[in-house]
């Protein structure tokens, strides 16, 4: 998880975005013009707190990665960004593989930035497995005489 320059908001200026970064992404991208791609990025950087959700669980374009270096690039130093990923810095090539502007975007997310590493088992993993250790113990018992 990267952290920037983050501060303690009400939730009215917390951006009402896209959850994830493959929505984000998407939104921008899909955009037939450029003046609704303008208008569509001041959207995304005005906001006090953008989260951008899953960055690492899907590949993304070239386009992607420019759209996604060029929001990063107006927030920098004026907004916060949280960012949530699965992978490392170093791992962020696979992400957008081919991207020229990847260490720039890496550059610009860690200046001033909080990076919370977070380690363990998922817990949506965890959870389903107590769940089906759960379903398994009512079965025995309904089968037990």
């Amino acid at each position: 998880m990267i952290v920037n320059r983050l501060p303690v908001l009400p939730m009215q200026y917390i951006c009402d975005c896209p959850a994830t970064a493959g929505q984000l992404l998407g939104d921008l991208a899909g955009l037939d013009s450029d003046s609704a791609l303008r208008y569509r990025l001041r959207r995304y950087a005005a906001p006090d707190l953008l989260v951008i959700d899953e960055v690492g669980y899907l590949s993304y374009s070239n386009r992607h990665a420019d759209l996604l270096f060029e929001l990063i690039n107006r927030r920098h130093e004026k907004k916060s960004t949280l960012i949530t990923t699965n992978k490392s810095f170093s791992e962020w090539s696979e992400v957008f593989p081919n991207a020229s502007c990847v260490v720039a975007m890496i550059d610009r997310l860690v200046h001033h930035a909080e990076i919370i590493a977070i380690k363990g088992e998922s817990y949506r993993r965890k959870e389903a497995q107590e769940h089906a250790a759960a379903r398994s113990s009512k079965r025995k018992a309904k089968e037990a005489p």
